[in-house]
């Protein structure tokens, strides 16, 4: 049974709903399937009744409905810079010159918008459509702050409704107040030829429609003198200004329709398909590059997301604050890929329409559009206004476009070129640790056991105390003095390595005392300009030597002509000039007996450090490497170089 507060009349049922959530496009559809009704009233103006309904039926492919404002003759005229001195006392040849500031109202014809999922739902059950607003020259609109649609999940409608009203302000503009007892009167009408009306409408308007209705003085306000709509599409770019939800989450709305899935909770279960596929083009654009997204990470980026919208006083997050939690996890190359894929609607096809372009509050027209709105920029409102849009800033360093990139390229000097300093501190950080590491590995190959007498030595051996837990003694370990320094380290990132792939090896001299000599592999920088001057490579393995010593280029050097792959001859650089017995060895897998050999011919011995002992962002940042067109590159780089 449908709740009496949703009563409104014998023969009314009012569904207060909140515009453009899917939630409540959602509970639309719900309540018209479980009862049966035989007119559906919705708060538009009969004059866009052919082209709304026809436009609907152009679904999912998403439109907009435009009625240009009527001139207002209410107002003098003021001549504006484009009219001539001679003409500023004169009267305007023209009426529609009286109202040159005048903008546009439309009816976005949305899939998660309530109004039109009822619509649509009626067209076809094949039920009688009435629009009964008002008719108005210029419409304003009565958008007001709303509580979080996701409520519904908890609630059910006519509890969330109620809840609502002590904080719902009456009417206090004479278009709202007429178009409140216009709706109203035509309900009345309606409920003489029909039995069961479903009225759909703002929760805004819903409890003075009510009032209305039921007040014996009600009088029917006059229609106002209007404009012919036009229906027009949306250029793909903007969909995200006209769709109250997302245009991924929409099209997940649809396409669960398409499919007869379930779509009760998508606008939630929407917002971790748009991380996953978000991921996806991540890791098909950065390749190697690509950090590792993952379960864990999306995991800590779903409570980062949950925490900062809980912080908004918030249910379900807005766009910037997906965007946020996505950089601050993940880095700026993943937060621009979650944000393109947002804006993604899969549903595009051509209607043969003219296509308008959506801003914040305002749209430009084509130029084959008709008189009132061709090639036009106007300022337009919705008639099913959803909660007022929050502008949110974000920082992100952009993609740049193929024009840029191609002029980067071509002022290339090829004789000049250095790496960027932080950079070079972040990866000698990491030699340092891995050089410190190694050392730790080798003297616990040489630890020794014995028992417990007057000191731990270097502490307490639980594996030989738990051993021999029969006999009561506790055993400790005694380390060997360090066995020296450890002068290089090789850093294998990709092994096996396709040397397609890794076309730019080189050998790179220290700057400063604190650098390393580094010799390695990567793949071609040139191609992938990011600012001018600036290119970006991916280091494939790495040699570093420390202290820092001049060698010849070990790609040219014919001592090292033995070796069959790019890894061999890395290997074979470290072991001929290396000064100490050992070597730290960074690689995903132990080293095999090739390598050994290697080696062993160098009377070298390899101290292996799995290279899943190191953290995947921290790999993957260390393999970027940057290398500038120069050193007076370096003033502005870090305003070009970004996260991935």
């Amino acid at each position: 049974m449908i709740h009496e507060l949703l009563e409104i009349g014998p023969h009314v049922t009012a569904l207060p709903i909140v515009h453009g959530r899917g939630d409540f496009a959602w509970e639309v559809r719900r309540l018209m399937l479980k009862h049966q009704f035989d007119c559906v009233a919705v708060p538009i103006p009969p004059s866009f009744q052919t082209e709304v309904e026809r436009a609907i039926l152009n679904l999912p492919v998403p439109s907009v409905v435009f009625q240009r404002d009527a001139p207002d003759f209410s107002k003098p005229w003021q001549p504006t810079d484009q009219d001539s001195e001679a003409s500023l006392n004169d009267e305007p040849e023209d009426l529609e010159d009286l109202d040159r500031e005048s903008g546009a109202s439309f009816v976005p014809i949305d899939p998660c918008q309530g109004v039109i999922a009822a619509l649509r739902t009626a067209m076809g059950d094949h039920i009688d459509r009435h629009f009964i607003d008002l008719e108005t020259a210029r419409y304003n609109p009565n958008a007001r702050s709303l509580p979080d649609a996701y409520a519904l999940k908890k609630l059910p409608i006519e509890r969330f409704a109620a809840a609502i009203v002590p904080h719902v302000r009456a009417p206090d503009d004479q278009q709202w107040r007429k178009r409140i007892d216009y709706m109203a009167w035509q309900l009345r009408e309606l409920s003489v030829d029909y039995k069961r009306i479903l009225f759909v409408c703002s929760v805004l308007d819903w409890p003075w429609i009510r009032q209305s209705f039921n007040n014996r003085e009600l009088e029917q306000p006059e229609n106002e003198a209007t404009t012919d709509p036009q229906t027009f599409q949306i250029e793909t770019d903007s969909l995200y200004f006209s769709l109250g939800e997302l245009p991924f989450i929409t099209g997940l709305y649809e396409q669960a329709r398409r499919e007869l899935d379930s779509d009760e909770n998508l606008s939630i279960d929407g917002l971790k398909e748009l991380l996953i596929a978000s991921r996806e083009s991540y890791t098909a654009e950065y390749k190697n590059r690509a950090r590792k997204i993952t379960p864990k990470l999306l995991s800590q980026c779903l409570k980062y997301i949950r925490n900062l919208t809980l912080i908004d006083n918030r249910f379900t997050p807005q766009l910037g604050t997906i965007i946020t939690a996505a950089q601050q996890v993940a880095g700026d190359g993943y937060a621009l890929h979650v944000l393109e894929t947002s804006k993604q609607y899969p549903f595009t096809d051509s209607l043969g329409l003219p296509e308008v372009r959506m801003s914040i509050d305002q749209a430009a027209f084509p130029i084959d559009a008709t008189p009132e709105f061709s090639d036009e920029i106007l300022d337009v409102v919705s008639r099913l206004p959803g909660p007022p849009v929050v502008l949110s800033q974000i920082e992100l360093i952009p993609k740049p476009d193929q024009g840029q990139m191609r002029d980067w390229k071509q002022k290339w000097n090829p004789h000049s070129q250095c790496s960027w300093p932080p950079e070079d501190d972040l990866i000698e950080s990491f030699r340092r640790t891995v050089i410190d590491r190694a050392q730790e590995a080798l003297g616990a190959d040489l630890a020794q056991t014995e028992k417990f007498t007057t000191s731990i030595k270097d502490g307490i051996d639980i594996r030989d105390t738990v051993r021999h837990w029969y006999d009561g003694e506790i055993y400790v370990k005694v380390l060997p003095p360090t066995q020296g320094k450890l002068d290089c380290a090789v850093m294998l990132f990709d092994s096996p390595a396709d040397p397609r792939e890794y076309p730019w090896r080189t050998t790179w001299f220290a700057e400063h005392k604190n650098e390393s000599t580094l010799a390695f592999y990567a793949t071609d920088f040139s191609e992938q300009p990011v600012g001018p001057g600036i290119c970006l490579g991916t280091y494939g393995g790495a040699l570093f030597l420390y202290p820092p010593i001049a060698i010849p280029d070990i790609w040219g050097d014919p001592r090292l002509d033995f070796a069959t792959t790019m890894e061999e001859r890395l290997l074979g650089a470290a072991c001929l000039h290396s000064e100490c017995p050992h070597i730290a060895l960074v690689c995903a897998g132990q080293p095999g007996q090739a390598w050994k050999q290697l080696a062993k011919k160098f009377k070298k011995t390899w101290i292996h450090l799995p290279l899943s002992k190191f953290s995947d962002s921290t790999i993957q940042q260390l393999r970027m490497v940057h290398v500038l067109n120069g050193k007076d590159i370096r003033s502005y780089a870090a305003d070009f170089i970004r996260k991935v």
